[in-house]
């Protein structure tokens, strides 16, 4: 049998994009053009500023990031975080297979903010599912964005800074790990996803476009391979997140994570390996892709505790 996306689907999938888009276009993402424009690209936005201060990397590195709450409410307007509660309640009564799609194209463009937790407390946490209320919660042995939201949830109390390798991630640490949510687990992994493809979309393009020795670099038997292993993690990883969305069985889900986190993080490795050094410019995006997954990858649900979950479920 095989699964198609319904049209109700494919409008929800665009309809994140364009409102992504249209605030990217405002240049407070980092992001200055839609997906699906001319380019067919995000790219990083000028820093305020920079200019003047001959500043080669972007403010929120000096000063710490700054959540879009303009783009926070535009989601929240959307239903990007009501998506799952019932109509009754004010929300799309839709599921988890819409909800990975939403995830997956805010994984795609990078979109800051502690999105899962207020996803999760929609409906719990008045304000939430209209993007009004900013949530925050630990999430395994982390806490994304504490000192902006509005809301922390219980389980995040002892969290101490810490440095993040991610300059658009702020991190806290608590002292215990929290509980796993699956839901949680599936829509990481769904961002992971969007990340995935997006670093091979990149590469491809790089690669088609960068000459060396008169010829794209893609004409490369080495550029080739590593654009083609992006491409495969990439689909299956897809498939796995989709699966594990319609079942929304603990192990499924458990197997999708772990195969998002492989297609993110090592085709956003093998990106900046097609890009070169350029790729770890802050003109660049490759290097955040990469950081982002990085960070993501340490949330409940990493590799260890998926797969500690699959090998319980086997022995089962």
């Amino acid at each position: 049998m095989r699964f198609q996306l319904t049209e109700e689907q494919r409008e929800l999938r665009a309809a994140v994009r364009g409102v992504i888009g249209r605030r990217a276009s405002a240049g407070s993402l980092w992001l200055v053009a839609p997906r699906g424009g001319a380019a067919d690209s995000y790219s990083p936005a000028p820093p305020r500023g920079a200019a003047q201060r001959g500043a080669s990397r972007p403010a929120t590195v000096d000063s710490g990031p700054s959540l879009d709450r303009v783009l926070w409410r535009a989601l929240g307007e959307l239903g990007f975080f009501s998506l799952r509660l019932p109509e009754a309640d004010g929300g799309a009564g839709l599921g988890l297979p819409e909800a990975v799609l939403v995830f997956e194209e805010a994984g795609w463009a990078l979109v800051p903010g502690p999105l899962v937790a207020t996803h999760l407390a929609a409906g719990e946490v008045p304000g939430a599912d209209t993007g009004e209320t900013v949530v925050a919660a630990a999430d395994g042995r982390l806490v994304e964005w504490l000192d902006e939201a509005d809301v922390v949830r219980p389980g995040a109390e002892g969290a101490v800074p810490l440095k993040s390798v991610d300059p658009l991630t702020p991190l806290h640490r608590v002292p215990a790990p929290a509980p796993t949510d699956p839901v949680a687990v599936l829509l990481t992994a769904a961002e992971q996803l969007g990340t995935a493809t997006r670093v091979c979309e990149l590469a491809v393009q790089h690669a088609r476009t960068r000459e060396q020795f008169g010829q794209p670099i893609g004409a490369f038997q080495a550029v080739k391979h590593l654009c083609a292993q992006m491409l495969v993690r990439a689909e299956v990883a897809r498939a796995a997140v989709y699966a594990a969305a319609v079942t929304a069985d603990r192990s499924d889900i458990a197997a999708a994570r772990l195969l998002a986190d492989e297609a993110a993080v090592r085709g956003a490795r093998d990106c900046l390996q097609v890009h070169g050094g350029m790729g770890f410019t802050w003109e660049s995006e490759v290097h955040l892709h990469l950081k982002r997954a990085w960070v993501r990858a340490q949330r409940g649900g990493a590799i260890t505790e998926s797969e500690e979950l699959l090998a319980d479920d086997l022995v089962a």
